[in-house]
């Protein structure tokens, strides 16, 4: 006997067996035994839902010898010849390969003329039917209205939008779901079990998943598992088989981004890569971890995790990662595939993309930070940033530049490169100044240790330009980094994070203003001059500023 594949073994042959359609069988059963069957019926929902066998069982249903009845005997003769596809009186027909109004002709028009052979009724199955021509629904229209009272059609689609709304008017809708993760788990349970294949929960988990809601693709992928294990399917065989990416390495890429280590994350998808995964493989497993950890930052159980040890480990990672973390790559990574597909170099453009979420991943976690204040954060954090006025280099140290940094002359030289090296308070500077430069370089070394190194070399470039009723005002020596911590989607979650951080060093809540500093050099020659003195002339003046004439 020939091999029979496991998704056609186990096909649904009773209205009892259909798995995740209650509404569909109640409806069919009730008109069943009512007697109150249509002449025409149309099908819809995802593939693999179990359009075609629920049409097959209501074929069996209505023309079994000892029906019309709420479940078919599948002994009789009749409902034998269905179940074999060789009745007379049940014609299939797929209209993704037969459209044309010459093939409804043939296959429906030139058939209707004869009452069955066999049966009671004369079923006409059509699959796909919305991939009929318009001049082919024309055809079938007026049979479909007014059909002799042997005929009964079952039209099934996955794309109702594109049915006429003149056939389905004339139709009996029926609406298929998509199975839920934990319905196909258990069909595929049921299969496993059947065949004596053995199987990790997690492998079938991983195998629910990817079959998008589709029984049939699940019992497919179940096969392919199976072959490609020796004896029991694991969850690496369902990785390899199915061309996904292994949760430890997903797992070390969302740390890797998480912590800011760039260096990891080019690591990671280098060896991904090395084993044959594409950047959208990548990003669609990203996607789907995200989606568990989301459900375990919640503190809800996953679907997909069906061992303890998988839950526990699911529910760490989450709180590791933080809630707000998550979140903002799941956004990220969804923005990503919809790109993936535009790029000439998918792989050179994946990792500029991580190593950029590496460096704007929002800091504030779930882990660090309840979830009511976080939702009280969020008003606040979508505020925008208060710049304050750019100051442009001075030349010379002034009087009034003295009083408001601390009395330290604007430097030009290149920021330095460690939290050491971050400006210090000097003798003369005003007390308020002082404590204010303080707080700020223990925040940002605290930055640099506990949150983001790459937001924190930003920070290092910075200094304190003055302090005035609660609010700390630093500059930018860089106009890039100034732009690149204050703008973007996550700009508001990153303010706010360096707020609350200032805040926890400084005893109170402060306001944190940053801007960039203005290096224009004649911006920074006329702020140096003075206002002429009285019988002080023009040309006077302009000896100063120019000099050299």
């Amino acid at each position: 006997m020939s091999h029979v594949s496991l998704y056609r073994k186990y096909r649904s042959q009773r209205f009892d067996d259909l798995v995740g359609q209650p509404h569909v069988v109640r409806t069919l059963q009730n008109a069943l035994k009512s007697g109150r069957y249509s002449h025409a019926y149309l099908f819809i929902g995802p593939r693999g839902t179990g359009k075609t066998s629920t049409a097959r069982m209501l074929a069996k249903a209505l023309c079994c010898e000892k029906g019309p009845a709420e479940e078919p005997c599948n002994e009789c003769d009749i409902c034998v010849s269905i179940t074999a596809g060789n009745c007379m009186d049940v014609i299939e027909m797929d209209a993704a390969s037969e459209s044309g109004v010459d093939d409804v002709r043939e296959a429906i028009l030139h058939m209707i003329e004869y009452r069955p052979a066999q049966a009671r009724f004369k079923v006409f199955i059509i699959d796909e039917v919305h991939d009929l021509s318009p001049k082919a629904f024309d055809a079938l229209l007026k049979t479909i209205e007014e059909p002799p009272a042997h005929l009964v059609f079952v039209l099934a689609t996955t794309e109702y939008a594109k049915v006429p709304p003149t056939i389905r008017s004339r139709c009996q809708k029926f609406e298929f779901r998509r199975g839920s993760l934990a319905e196909i788990v258990s069909r595929l349970q049921h299969v496993a079990k059947s065949e004596g294949i053995e199987s990790d929960p997690a492998a079938l988990g991983a195998i629910a998943r990817m079959s998008d809601g589709s029984y049939r693709d699940a019992l497919n992928l179940l096969e392919l598992a199976a072959l490609t294990a020796e004896g029991k399917v694991t969850l690496d065989h369902v990785y390899d088989q199915l061309g996904l990416v292994h949760e430890e390495q997903v797992d070390a890429l969302l740390t890797a981004i998480r912590e800011s280590d760039v260096a990891k994350v080019v690591q990671t998808i280098e060896d991904v890569y090395r084993q044959g995964r594409d950047a959208r493989a990548i990003l669609e497993s990203l996607m789907y971890r995200l989606s568990d950890l989301t459900v375990s930052a919640w503190g809800l159980s996953s679907t997909s995790a069906s061992d303890a040890a998988v839950v526990a480990s699911q529910k760490a990672l989450a709180m590791q990662l933080g809630l707000d973390a998550i979140l903002s790559m799941r956004s990220s990574i969804g923005e990503a595939l919809v790109k993936v597909r535009m790029v000439s170099l998918p792989r050179l453009w994946l990792e500029s993309e991580l190593i950029r979420l590496a460096s704007e991943v929002p800091w504030d976690g779930a882990k660090t930070r309840p979830q009511t204040e976080a939702r009280a954060a969020q008003p606040q954090a979508e505020k925008a940033p208060q710049a304050v006025e750019e100051r442009p280099r001075k030349s010379e140290p002034s009087p009034t530049k003295a009083v408001v940094a601390g009395g330290e002359e604007a430097s030009a030289e290149a920021p330095p490169d460690g939290v050491s090296k971050m400006e210090e308070p000097q003798p003369d500077d005003p007390p308020e100044i002082a404590r204010a430069k303080e707080v700020w370089k223990a925040a940002v070394e605290h930055i640099q240790a506990q949150f983001s190194k790459v937001m924190a070399q930003k920070l290092l470039s910075t200094r304190v330009v003055g302090f005035e009723s609660g609010t700390l005002s630093i500059e930018f020596d860089r106009k890039i980094d100034c732009d690149s911590m204050t703008s973007g989607p996550n700009g508001p979650a990153r303010i706010t994070k360096v707020k609350e951080i200032v805040g926890k060093f400084a005893g109170e809540e402060w306001e944190v203003d940053f801007a960039a500093a203005n290096r224009k050099a004649k911006s920074s020659s006329a702020e140096a001059v003075e206002l002429p003195a009285e019988g002080e002339s023009l040309l006077d003046l302009s000896r100063q500023v120019f000099p050299n004439s």
